[in-house]
């Protein structure tokens, strides 16, 4: 699996560049970092690749994944995982539910709760299967969140400075986490944030230039 950003430029309403030609190739296994200051289009960058950019900017270039372009592909189709700040589990949904809502439609009714009960056993939080989000810490939301989109077998992953809300030690934590449960799923992430520390230390990186042209 590949994602390639293929000399993206997006425009915003005022017909302004927020960002330089951008071309990476991002591969299996691999977490690509591009850093920059809030308001620099980095957010704007993965709406772009999920399918869900405003009609006030206007992209050039092309996403591909995989060998196919996205641009034509409804964001449901695209097979891309979103993670963000905010964990966005439903309140109203214990944490098994919450993963279950995840799982494809093949899946049968009977068997969700026993598939999401073996991905919460996969990431050692079983114990809170029946609990509700507010029940549980901040950590356990995040790696719930993060156990219930890699459910939807993502061909690709976005991480939307999903680690900046934690505090220090939680942040670390989770940060390693997230990145050697992406790994082991072999999936090409694309991660945005302002914090050189968020940037995995193992070497499978990419810095690509990132010249801002419009904060």
């Amino acid at each position: 699996m590949t994602l390639r950003l293929e000399n993206i430029v997006i425009h915003d309403k005022h017909k302004q560049p927020l960002f330089s030609p951008l071309t990476l190739d991002i591969e299996a296994g691999t977490v690509a970092v591009i850093m920059g200051p809030s308001g620099c289009g980095k957010s704007t960058l993965l709406n772009l690749v999920a399918g869900h950019l405003s009609d006030d900017f206007h992209p050039q270039g092309d996403v591909i994944l995989n060998g196919k372009s996205l641009l034509d592909i409804p964001p449901h189709k695209r097979g891309v995982g979103i993670l963000f700040q905010d964990d966005l589990l439903f309140p109203h949904l214990n944490v098994w539910q919450n993963l279950a809502f995840a799982l494809p439609e093949s899946v049968k009714p009977n068997d969700r709760e026993i598939h999401s009960l073996r991905a919460l056993g996969h990431i050692g939080l079983e114990k809170i299967a029946h609990s509700y989000p507010e029940q549980i810490s901040g950590g356990q939301r995040a790696r719930v969140s993060l156990a219930r989109m890699l459910l939807t077998k993502p061909s690709a992953v976005l991480l939307d400075e999903p680690f900046s809300k934690l505090d220090k030690q939680l942040r670390i934590q989770f940060r390693d986490w997230v990145f050697d449960q992406l790994r082991k799923a072999n999936i090409p992430t694309l991660l945005v944030t302002h914090d050189q520390s968020d940037i995995p230390k193992d070497g499978n990186l990419i810095l690509p230039s990132w010249n801002i042209d419009h904060a």
